[in-house]
């Protein structure tokens, strides 16, 4: 191996070292445990599970977070029996979120990254970037799969499911980053986060 493709290869080392992918398989557990605690509301359930998903872009990063935010939805959603596309949908919007959260959570100055005014504009903008998404996904159905016409019914449907999915993201812009704040520094104390990992 040369030295460019050697250079290459570590940043992948260091965003998936041995560490990070334990890190990634309990997130998605502690993901996966939580969503199957929720109940109905307008034709929709409304959980905690997005929290976690944006809690895991801020303890992980964008990309590992993302991996533990998707793979633990995707598995419960597996489990319920959903097909493969809606699986698969479910953990690149899953993804998106928690990325987008980590992304932002990690822009700029170093020393602001804790601000909570930035973890709230992060979390709030990875859960409005899902709800994008999860719509986007819930119009093309009604549209295009189940042939539903422009009109009264779709819109209704539209918005049975919007309302439930706004009210997530508002309990998942407040869940996260109160429990990212006391448990950062408890995971720096035992070593399993560094200061500049997160």
């Amino acid at each position: 191996m040369n030295q460019k493709t050697s250079a290459s290869a570590a940043p992948l080392k260091n965003i998936f070292s041995i560490k990070t992918i334990a890190l990634i398989g309990v997130m998605a557990a502690i993901t996966f445990t939580v969503t199957y605690f929720r109940f109905p509301l307008m034709g929709s359930k409304v959980h905690f599970a997005n929290a976690f998903c944006l809690l895991s872009g801020m303890l992980l990063g964008p990309i590992p977070g993302g991996l533990a935010a998707g793979l633990g939805s995707a598995i419960y959603d597996a489990f319920a029996g959903y097909d493969f596309i809606n699986v698969l949908i479910t953990f690149v919007s899953k993804f998106a979120m928690a990325w987008l959260c980590g992304l932002l959570v990690r822009i700029g100055d170093p020393e602001k990254r804790h601000h909570p005014v930035r973890t709230v504009l992060a979390c709030l903008s990875g859960a409005l970037f899902y709800v994008f998404l999860y719509m986007l996904k819930t119009y093309i159905y009604q549209r295009f799969v189940y042939d539903i016409p422009l009109g009264e019914a779709l819109w209704a449907t539209m918005l049975s499911k919007l309302i439930p999915s706004l009210i997530n993201a508002a309990v998942a812009v407040i869940a996260a980053p109160i429990l990212w704040h006391p448990i950062l520094p408890a995971l720096r104390a035992a070593g399993v986060v560094l200061k500049d990992e997160a």
